[in-house]
């Protein structure tokens, strides 16, 4: 189940170069979405399944399970310095399966917030900044959206679409995520 604890476990831990007592760049792949809504549970199940095939990069954690947003989310990315956030999207007209890539430059921030609730992910990297949090740049917050049929369905497995397109996903999000921390 989803919780907040395991969000805040991501904390980045060590290592420090030796010789400048600089730290060495740490990278966070985060599983996004809810398990129990059919295919928003989509960045979890990416996450879960790629794990094993990342875990032994050094300097990057994976995180397979994050449910909180807005300001929430400012204590998971406190620390790293690149963000691999694997969520899900629908849009109109959009194929289930279909994945995109972006980082959060291409994102616009918010200025009409009613609730904290509502604080986007550009407005509140911006004002954890602003606090003087360490969080990555918005160049180095990349997200994995991939298209979903369903996000309304209470239940803990996807879409039979999603679910038949998953082997591809993953496969070529692990080469996307490969390349990225190569860029």
């Amino acid at each position: 189940m989803c919780t907040q604890h395991s969000c805040q476990e991501a904390r980045p831990r060590g290592p420090e170069a030796p010789a400048t007592g600089r730290r060495v760049g740490r990278t966070l792949i985060l599983g996004m979405g809810n398990p129990i809504l059919s295919d928003d549970a989509i960045g979890i199940v990416l996450a879960a399944a790629l794990k094993p095939q990342l875990e032994d990069i050094p300097s990057m954690e994976v995180v397979e399970e994050c449910c909180v947003g807005g300001l929430n989310l400012l204590d998971v990315l406190e620390g790293y310095d690149r963000l691999i956030a694997l969520d899900s999207i629908k849009t109109i007209g959009g194929v289930p399966g279909t994945w995109y890539a972006f980082d959060a430059t291409a994102l616009r921030e918010t200025m009409n917030l009613r609730n904290v609730h509502d604080t986007n992910f550009v407005t509140a990297l911006a004002l954890g900044r602003h606090m003087g949090m360490h969080l990555p740049a918005d160049r180095r917050c990349h997200v994995v959206a991939v298209e979903i049929a369903d996000n309304m369905t209470f239940s803990e497995s996807l879409s039979p679409a999603l679910e038949a397109a998953l082997p591809k996903i993953v496969a070529d999000v692990k080469t996307h995520i490969l390349m990225t921390l190569l860029a």
